[in-house]
């Protein structure tokens, strides 16, 4: 049995898990499986698949974590030959026979690329005030109850470690935990971006943690997927080898696509400048 990491840019897709009539991270992979031989064709899945976790639509990862039963000559590169260039994996661990690429993580990160200027140059928008982030965030870390964050009924109680810095006109935001609910770190980020830009006041963080329910136009949106990536999943016990020649195509697939990135911020700018 083996673990594969999978890095992908997720805004094409919707969303990691399989699903009828649409386009996902999870059904490429299997179709990959199904052209090397190694997924029957149909419905099925290769024998004890599992998946670190379900990444909504729009949202990347880096170290997404697929584990099964896989032939030996099944490498990174051999891989990526059957997979689109947005989805690339680039190493790989043998690992127990009972291994389970979900219930076996210990950790999951994922970050958050905020947008938060402290000026005001968002039209429609206030400055972003640090000190006031920081206040959420720390009324936000820890253990709760965030059944108001989430369109979860059962598991909403986690323990959520959240690290931030500011760089340039960005918040980079580090949530980690054993795992999340749906659409939690998206809602955090939501509640602590309106904490910081004064539409919300700090109370409203008491209020979403409280038993009670908050729903309607005092409830929390999630921001916006396509800033999120999943950058880190822990295995105590599992140690992963990167396959040099995968990592690099990785590495040359998404400088490109960072640099098609930069191009169209700047087209942007431009036109949002001579306005």
């Amino acid at each position: 049995m083996r673990a594969y990491r999978v890095a992908y840019d997720g805004r094409p897709y919707h969303g990691f898990q399989r699903q009828p009539d649409v386009d996902t991270v999870e059904g490429r992979l299997r179709s990959a499986l199904v052209r090397l031989g190694v997924c029957e064709r149909g419905e099925g899945l290769p024998g004890r698949y599992a998946a670190a976790g379900r990444t909504d639509a729009g949202v990347s990862a880096r170290a997404q974590t697929i584990a099964f039963d896989a032939p030996a000559w099944l490498s990174p590169v051999a891989f990526n030959g059957e997979l689109p260039d947005d989805i690339r994996v680039w190493a790989s661990a043998d690992v127990p026979e009972d291994f389970h690429a979900t219930h076996d993580a210990a950790e999951r990160t994922y970050t958050y690329y905020l947008y938060a200027p402290p000026d005001a140059d968002r039209p429609g928008h206030e400055p972003v005030d640090d000190g006031q982030w920081a206040d959420a965030v720390d009324a936000l870390t820890g253990t709760h109850d965030f059944h108001n964050l989430t369109s979860d009924d059962t598991g909403t109680q986690r323990t959520v470690d959240i690290d931030w810095a500011r760089d340039g006109q960005f918040l980079v935001v580090q949530f980690t935990a054993g795992g999340f609910c749906r659409q939690l770190v998206r809602r955090l980020v939501s509640l602590a971006a309106a904490v910081a830009d004064g539409s919300a006041p700090l109370s409203k963080v008491d209020r979403v943690l409280s038993p009670e329910p908050v729903s309607g136009p005092d409830g929390v949106p999630p921001a916006a997927p396509e800033p999120l990536v999943l950058t880190d999943v822990r295995y105590p016990d599992v140690h992963f080898t990167r396959d040099d020649d995968a990592a690099a195509d990785a590495r040359a697939v998404f400088a490109h696509r960072r640099a098609n990135a930069c191009a169209t911020a700047r087209v942007a700018g431009n036109i949002t400048d001579g306005l």
